[in-house]
């Protein structure tokens, strides 16, 4: 899913919305330190208190919230499993009864709870429902119809695994017997607002349903839950966009063979970037070896050619078509994400603007130097500029 799938469908997530129905919904209680499910419920969504639905609405647009391979994971379940995650979540999308839905669900979560304790308590919750995006009009579309005329519609099924923390002690006021008490509570708070994991399945394609794939949602970025991904959801092993942008700088560092001048990686920053740009409207696009040479000779690298780098790929991850989403290798590009730290300051520039800056070396002595548009203020006060070099007088002068 791509982040206009994602955005879409997360944004349908608000009360009374005709693009997306919930049917049920089902909570399970687990305490900590056991292997073993204290208590379930299943019932419409449509029963809960209009309070509650908000909460948990809200909960479901937190699990979907987050920057593909940061935090949210389109994973591809493997094809070697019994019992695998994929056919039980396709088995409750069919169930037409209730209970078979909720018989479905619990197997999933006997699969977290196998050889498995947790350190607090936890409430799964599971919904299922149906999706609904319209399909895209033509252009000679009349005013009498609506974009709802004609949708896609799909059911799905997502889980949100949330932890439960002790009651606020707190004092009260009693207004009535002008006293004050203190607030005894005994009963656990679900914490609703920081889901710790969860799953969307199917995944969603620019309206099409891919069965073949679930969205995982780890509870921090860029620290993926592994044993869940394998043990539970029996998903393929992924790679984080930082896990790749390392690698991607280690197998740059390996088939260059020396240190990069700052506009030589101002410029591989800038043609990624272009690439990302013309294939904004498709799936991210993925770069491999030849992509990364192609990269590189455009970028001013001297001495780069198809052995070296595909040496380095094998090297670094030992596989030579091993391919990178170019959204995952670089830096944010217009944001100062580029962090420079020396030990007489700490700099922050975007990728776009590093070709401002220059590493020099003069008088045996490394300096940087940044171009700037106009005279910097330190502190409130105006900077002049000063003569970083002399003019040497000839002889005849």
């Amino acid at each position: 899913m791509n982040k206009k799938d994602i955005a879409h469908i997360k944004k349908q997530f608000k009360p009374n919305n005709d693009l997306m129905t919930i049917s049920d919904i089902f909570n399970v209680y687990i305490m900590k330190d056991t292997s073993e499910i204290y208590h379930y419920e299943a019932m419409p969504f449509d029963l809960l208190e209009d309070e509650q639905k908000e909460l948990f609405l809200a909960n479901f647009k937190k699990v979907l919230t987050g920057q593909a391979d940061e935090k949210l994971f389109e994973l591809k379940f493997r094809r070697d499993v019994s019992n695998s995650t994929q056919m039980i979540l396709h088995q409750g999308l069919l169930s037409a009864e209730t209970e078979s839905w909720t018989d479905e669900m619990l197997k999933i979560v006997a699969k977290m709870l196998h050889e498995k304790t947790y350190e607090m308590d936890l409430v799964i919750t599971f919904i299922r429902g149906t999706y609904m995006k319209p399909v895209k009009q033509s252009a000679d579309i009349t005013s009498e119809e609506s974009d709802r005329d004609s949708v896609y519609a799909h059911g799905f099924i997502l889980c949100s695994i949330n932890k439960t923390e002790d009651p606020k002690k707190e004092l009260l006021f009693d207004y009535v017997e002008k006293e004050f008490k203190y607030n005894i509570l005994v009963d656990p708070v679900i914490n609703l607002k920081a889901p710790i994991s969860g799953f969307l399945f199917p995944c969603f394609n620019d309206g099409a349903a891919d069965v073949n794939h679930v969205l995982y949602a780890a509870g921090k970025a860029h620290e993926p839950n592994y044993p869940f991904i394998e043990d539970v959801l029996n998903a393929e092993e992924v790679t984080t966009a930082q896990e790749d942008k390392i690698i991607f700088e280690e197998i740059v560092k390996s088939a260059v063979g020396k240190p990069m001048s700052t506009s030589t990686l101002s410029n591989v920053y800038e043609e990624i970037n272009r690439v990302v740009e013309e294939n904004e409207d498709d799936e991210p696009p993925r770069l491999d070896s030849k992509d990364v040479e192609d990269v590189l000779r455009i970028s001013g690298v001297e001495d780069v050619d198809t052995e070296k780098v595909e040496a380095a790929f094998e090297e670094i991850v030992d596989d030579r078509q091993y391919a990178f989403k170019a959204t995952s290798v670089m830096p944010k590009y217009q944001s100062k994400s580029i962090k420079i730290k020396t030990k007489a300051a700490d700099l922050s520039v975007s990728p776009e603007d590093l070709r401002f800056l220059r590493q020099v070396e003069i008088d045996g002595r490394i300096y940087l130097m940044l171009e700037v548009p106009e005279a910097a203020r330190i502190e409130g006060f105006d900077m002049i500029p000063e003569a970083l070099f002399t003019k040497v007088e000839s002889e005849e002068d």
